[in-house]
């Protein structure tokens, strides 16, 4: 069983992921623990969000109070609810949850039957729940609870992995819920310093981002919408809002990972595992081919571009061991795609420096095929722009209640 946990600061957002799967009939609850009672037995987004609320109220200075876990079994384990159930409440018992409000969701996907767990990192004195060694404390519990269960244990690069991600197949239809399942764990935990090279990344998994802009009411607007695509990288089916995804993949949640991310690859010189790599690589290979080819078996993949007449204007590596992502002159004029060009065209590349390579005359800049390619649309009915008024009511909700404890006090 692989147990993923996520930190986030819309418990909004969180529930209503799993309230939509659970209005196409792709998940239901299944428990509930320190929650308000419903008068009709159905825990709406309105009857979880009052169980949250005084919490999040005391909440004093943590960031990111919200708790979304998902414990994923082995796909041929057959747990009924009622075991899962007892999973859930361990799990979160041994993690130091237990006395939390939270509640369980069953989710159905095509695939998979696992559970999610929604909850707060805070007490109901608004202070943080200890959270030192969690990694590693989660990873025993679930070993714990294979045993005890009789589960399918998961292998050592699951555990640490979490689950693969998996290419967006659109004949296999439930558009959304597969897009999420790939955007969501790479906005979180991959590096990337552009949105040309979160774009790059989205491809090897069939799914494509655009970049939208528009004005309402004078106010300018800007977001992002995502794509399935086939094989050939063509856009199949219909758009999706980024909204309909949750904060943490919208164009500002992403544009703050970018400049994180920018301090990481430099601070833990990430580039250079990738750049020694690559240029052994180089050194070693006679065509483009073989080149793709012993880069994937060092866990890096390549992208390039080209444009009609074959020319290659563009590299993108995908350093999968590290998660970063580099667009080919980031890493250096010798990553260049006018080496590329020279490399993989001349009949003597024996011969052939790399210095020499770079001093092609032939420049030929990189052009919109990335993320920079906008097109203008106005946000649609339902956008974040123009919707999302329950959201926003509970903010505000929240925000009155708080000055007014602030003025008795």
């Amino acid at each position: 069983m692989v147990a993923k946990m996520s930190s986030g600061n819309s418990i909004y957002g969180a529930l209503s992921y799993n309230q939509n799967k659970v209005d196409d009939a792709h998940a239901k609850v299944i428990f509930a623990a320190n929650m308000k009672d419903p008068e009709d037995g159905i825990y709406t987004m309105t009857v979880c969000l009052q169980s949250f609320e005084s919490r999040l109220m005391a909440n004093q200075k943590t960031e990111k109070p919200v708790l979304h876990v998902s414990l994923n079994p082995d796909p041929k384990d057959r747990i009924s609810d009622e075991q899962l159930s007892e999973i859930a409440q361990e799990y979160m018992q041994k993690m130091g949850y237990g006395e939390q409000p939270y509640v369980v969701f069953k989710h159905e996907d095509i695939e998979r039957r696992h559970i999610h767990i929604v909850s707060l990192r805070v007490d109901s004195e608004g202070k943080k729940i200890n959270d030192k060694f969690e990694h590693r404390r989660s990873m025993d519990i679930c070993r714990e609870l294979e045993q005890k269960y009789g589960l399918i244990p998961a292998d050592k690069k699951q555990r640490q992995g979490g689950l693969p991600l998996k290419k967006v197949d659109y004949e296999k239809g439930d558009l959304k819920h597969q897009i999420a399942n790939v955007i969501r764990p790479i906005a979180q935990s991959w590096h990337f310093q552009s949105l040309k090279e979160y774009r790059a990344l989205l491809t090897l998994y069939n799914t494509g981002v655009d970049e939208v802009r528009g004005e309402i009411k004078g106010q300018e607007y800007k977001g992002l919408v995502y794509s399935a695509l086939n094989g050939k990288g063509e856009k199949v089916g219909n758009p999706f809002k980024s909204s309909l995804f949750g904060k943490s993949v919208g164009i500002e949640a992403l544009e703050k990972s970018i400049e994180k991310s920018t301090e990481v690859i430099k601070n833990k010189r990430l580039k250079e595992r990738s750049k020694q790599v690559i240029a052994a690589v180089m050194h070693s290979t006679d065509n483009r081919a073989d080149f793709e080819k012993a880069l994937e078996k060092q866990g890096i993949s390549v992208l390039f571009r080209t444009n009609d007449e074959g020319r290659i204007y563009g590299a993108t590596f995908i350093d999968h061991e590290q998660k970063c992502v580099f667009n080919g002159s980031r890493l250096g004029k010798e990553f260049s795609a006018n080496v590329f060009n020279g490399l993989f065209n001349s009949s003597h590349k024996a011969e052939q420096s790399f210095e020499q390579i770079e001093n092609n005359t032939f420049h030929e800049k990189e052009n919109g095929t990335g993320i920079g390619g906008l097109f203008d649309i106005l946000p649609e009915a339902g956008s974040d722009a123009t919707d999302n008024m329950e959201e926003q009511s509970f903010i505000r909700r929240l925000k009155k209640k708080k000055r007014r404890t602030i003025r008795r006090m």
